[in-house]
Order: structure tokens, then C-alpha cells, then sequence
């Protein structure tokens, strides 16, 4: 099949939607408008979920084997097209083909690892006379709202667990990043029943929409812990099941035994991956005083050797901010951490030209209590802290209402570890970062999120747990 062309359409039964309202899609690299999407008014909505709820009864009925080579075949397809599904995310998103490749081989292999899991009958009690059993039945439509930073990776994080344990999908990408997640739909209609993945573009009007749809039974959103808080108050109104992966502001702690230009090109990609547009981006670094001039040197040094620019140039290692209103504020917070006297010891100087470009930023040891420490920047800007004290280090980390990851670095494990234990997160590396996997529980604690992603917890979430109880008498 022929998936891509510069038409982009809603994907609502099986079929193919336009709109009166468009959306323009900007390339951030040059603020050029690359195409323009459907805008769904609440009527295209009324349809996609009618259409979810119509093919909820067929599909809940398949078997889990049935379910299962449906998502291996969406795979597959995906891996067909995955030259043009890299290309055409660098253009919308603004990532380097490195990014771009590890997000759509990543898709591919996430799709066909959730296929392969399983939650089985748990056998509770068993007695001459009794028996009792733990099911996991599906919930019904699930409402997806998927991020700008990774779209295609985080749209399968939902899409491909809510299908396994058979529900059905109505799903809205950022209006940002939209063009990729509607070939995706596209893709989709030549393989899944009718009805069951339903993909709807729009604005922020579209996603309260869903939060508030009496028949979506369940909402997976990830993006700000403002919006997340507001698809709970929503979805309150018929009890929706949430599952909630919202910002973070990690901490990073390094020990004085490392080897500061050993570690430095890890702790830069563990700060800047994806221009630093990753909730798992390690936003604050704490390192010992014992090593902290040599660490900042050696960081500083590395950073000067990765070029900005346009994803598309395959010289450049990061890509541009995704957009202006992020961009903005970005800018904000070196502007803010201009007016503060804090030092800078690279970057901090914004170009005015084409392109939402941000240069890599590194702050040296700037108040505790300064924007850029505080603030979740989800952008190139890293506060790099001075400490002396474990206990010290570990109460500064946990000052923030986040608590989605962390990470600790050093060569004396038994003190990583004991820090990592510490550390009020819901993920914690130690000398490694962005380690993830199907198989792996990923969620955050405090205000970074509600419930998990990945693994059978993660799959679980998009169950109703039944308990089925028989008297043998």
C-alpha cells in the first residue's frame, strides 16, 4: 500500500475523515508549515468512540492469540514502512535520525513484546470445596492522549496494552506532532477491525472532549502534571479509569570516585537526549565537591563537540526545540537565570534566527531555589549543583513536588544503592539512564503520574480485576 503522501486524514471506523477545520503542522527547524491536519469537531468524536464501543463487543470476544497476531501484523507493518515513518518524524518533531530511528525501531519491538504478554487466571483458592479465581476483563474505550517529544513510541506504549487486553482505542495526537500517529491510523485501517483503533487530530478542545465522553471508560494521558490534573477532574464525572504519566524534574547524584571524562559523554545524553525534551531527562545534577570543576570541565568540554541543528543534517547530534510556545519559555528561564547573576558555563545566548534552536546550556552552581533548579525546563538548559553531604544531597533531590525517575554515578555501589533507595522516585538508574523495556514497571510517584506503564502491571491497567468465586458443594 501506498501510506505516504501529503494527505493526511482522521482514521474513524476503518475509514478515512477530513474536516472543514485544519491544523498547519510547522517543521521546527525552519517554522515552515509541511502540512495541515483534520481539527475534529466534538461530532467526529461522537462517531470514533461510537465506532470504539460498536467493535468493543467483537473484539473483547477474540482470544488472546487472536489479539495478539493482530498487533504482531500492525508491527510488521510499521517495520515496512519505517524509512518513511523516520523521516517523516524528524521532519514534524525536529529530531536527528539517530532519535528517530531509536524511537521507531523502538515502536516495532515494543508492539510485538506486548504481544507476547499474558495475564493469566490466578487461582486464589482451591479447596474440595471451594474455589476462587482472579480474571482481568477489559474496561471498554480507552481515550489516548499522546506528547509531542516522543509520539509514535508513546502512542504504541497505549495503544498496543489496551488492545491486548481488549479494548478499544480512540486516540488523539499533540497537534504539534500529529503526522506520523495518522499514518499510523492509516496503516492500521488496512489491518485492524473496524472501529477498533480510531485516531482523531485536534487541539486542546479535543482532548477535554474525551476526558469528558460518559461512554470512554478509561483515559491514558502523558504530558504536563498541569493537564494531567485537569483529565482527572474531568474524568471524575463517570468515575474513568486513569492512568497518568506527567513531568518530572530528575535528579542525578555523582560520587566523588568517578572518572570525570569517563562519565562526562554519559551524563551529557543523560541530560540532553532529544534536546532535553524527555520527562526522564536528568534536569538537576548534583555532584560531589570533591570532583565538581573536573566534572563541569569535562561536561562542558563534550558538549562543545555536539552540533545543533536541523535533525535532518546528519551532523547534528540534537534538534531543534518542537515548538514556539515551548521554545518561549525555554528561553524564559535562561532570561530568568540571566537576571538572577547566576554564572553560565556554556551557552545562554539565543540567536534570533529561523528555527526554535536553543544552544546546549549549562548552569554552574545556581541557587537552590532559582527557576532553572526548580522548574522542569524540557529543554537544552542543565543546573549542575555542588554538594558535600549524602543526607544533604538526597533531602535537596526530594525538594520537588515530581518524583517521576532518578539517577546515582559512581564506583562504590553499595553507597549508589543506598541512595537510589532514597530517592522518593518511581525509576532510579545507577550509572546507566533511559533504560527501558516492556517488561519493565514505569510510572512515577507524587506528582509525575498515577498508575504504571509497561510490564503486567502496565498491561493490568487497562484491565477491570474480577473475582470469580464457586462453591463445589
Amino acid at each position: 500500500m501506498r501510506l505516504f503522501n501529503n494527505t493526511y486524514t482522521m482514521t474513524i471506523n476503518g475509514k478515512a475523515l477530513t474536516t472543514n477545520r485544519v491544523i498547519k503542522v510547522i517543521n521546527p527547524a525552519n517554522e515552515e508549515v509541511i502540512a495541515s491536519v483534520p481539527d475534529a469537531e466534538k461530532e467526529d468524536l461522537d462517531a470514533a468512540v461510537k465506532a470504539a464501543k460498536h467493535a468493543f463487543q467483537e473484539w473483547s470476544r477474540k482470544t488472546i492469540e487472536e489479539r495478539s497476531d493482530f498487533l504482531c501484523r500492525l508491527a510488521d507493518g510499521i517495520n515496512e514502512h519505517k524509512e518513511e515513518f523516520m523521516s517523516l518524524l524528524t521532519l514534524e518533531q525536529g529530531k536527528p535520525r539517530a532519535g528517530a530511528d531509536w524511537e521507531i525501531n523502538g515502536t516495532v519491538y515494543w508492539c510485538k513484546e506486548i504481544a507476547k504478554q499474558r495475564l493469566d487466571v490466578e487461582i486464589i483458592e482451591e479447596t474440595l470445596e471451594h474455589i476462587v479465581e482472579r480474571h482481568h476483563t477489559p474496561i471498554g474505550v480507552v481515550g489516548a492522549i499522546t506528547p509531542w517529544n516522543f509520539p509514535v513510541l508513546l502512542a504504541i506504549w497505549k495503544i498496543a496494552p489496551a488492545l491486548m487486553a481488549g479494548n478499544t482505542v480512540v486516540l488523539k495526537p499533540s497537534p504539534y506532532t500529529p503526522l506520523c500517529t495518522l499514518k499510523l491510523g492509516e496503516l492500521a485501517r488496512e489491518i485492524l477491525p473496524n472501529g477498533v483503533l480510531n485516531i482523531v487530530s485536534g487541539g486542546n478542545e479535543l482532548g477535554q472532549w474525551i476526558t469528558e465522553h460518559p461512554e470512554v471508560s478509561k483515559v491514558s494521558f502523558t504530558g504536563s502534571t498541569a493537564t494531567g490534573k485537569k483529565v482527572m477532574q474531568s474524568g471524575a464525572s463517570n468515575l474513568k479509569r486513569v492512568t497518568l504519566e506527567l513531568g518530572g524534574n530528575d535528579a542525578a547524584i555523582v560520587l566523588p570516585d568517578v572518572d570525570p571524562k569517563a562519565i562526562a559523554k554519559d551524563l551529557f545524553w543523560a541530560s540532553f537526549s532529544n534536546s532535553a525534551q524527555f520527562c526522564v531527562a536528568c534536569k538537576r545534577l548534583y555532584v560531589h565537591e570533591d570532583v565538581y570543576n573536573d566534572v563541569l570541565h569535562e561536561l562542558v568540554e563534550y558538549a562543545k563537540s555536539v552540533k545543533v541543528g536541523d535533525g535532518s543534517d546528519p551532523e547534528s547530534g540534537l534538534g531543534p526545540i518542537q515548538n514556539r510556545m515551548q521554545f518561549e519559555k525555554v528561553v524564559g528561564l535562561i532570561e530568568d537565570t540571566k537576571q538572577i547573576g547566576a554564572k553560565f558555563a556554556l551557552g545562554g545566548q539565543v540567536e534570533q534566527k529561523t528555527g526554535y534552536f536553543v544552544p546546549v546550556t549549562i548552569v554552574d552552581n545556581p541557587p537552590e531555589d532559582s527557576r532553572v533548579v526548580t522548574e522542569e525546563a524540557f529543554g537544552p538548559v542543565l543546573p549542575i549543583l555542588k554538594y558535600r553531604d549524602y543526607d544533604e544531597v538526597i533531602e535537596r533531590a526530594n525538594r520537588t513536588s515530581y518524583g517521576l525517575g532518578g539517577s546515582v554515578w559512581g564506583k562504590n555501589l553499595t553507597l549508589a544503592k543506598d541512595l537510589a533507595e532514597k530517592l522518593e522516585t518511581g525509576t532510579v538508574w545507577i550509572n546507566e539512564i533511559h533504560v527501558f523495556s516492556p517488561s519493565f514497571p514505569f510510572g512515577g510517584h507524587k506528582q509525575s503520574g498515577m498508575g504504571v506503564e509497561n510490564s503486567l502491571d502496565g498491561l493490568a491497567e487497562y484491565t477491570n480485576s474480577k473475582t470469580i468465586m464457586v462453591n463445589k458443594k
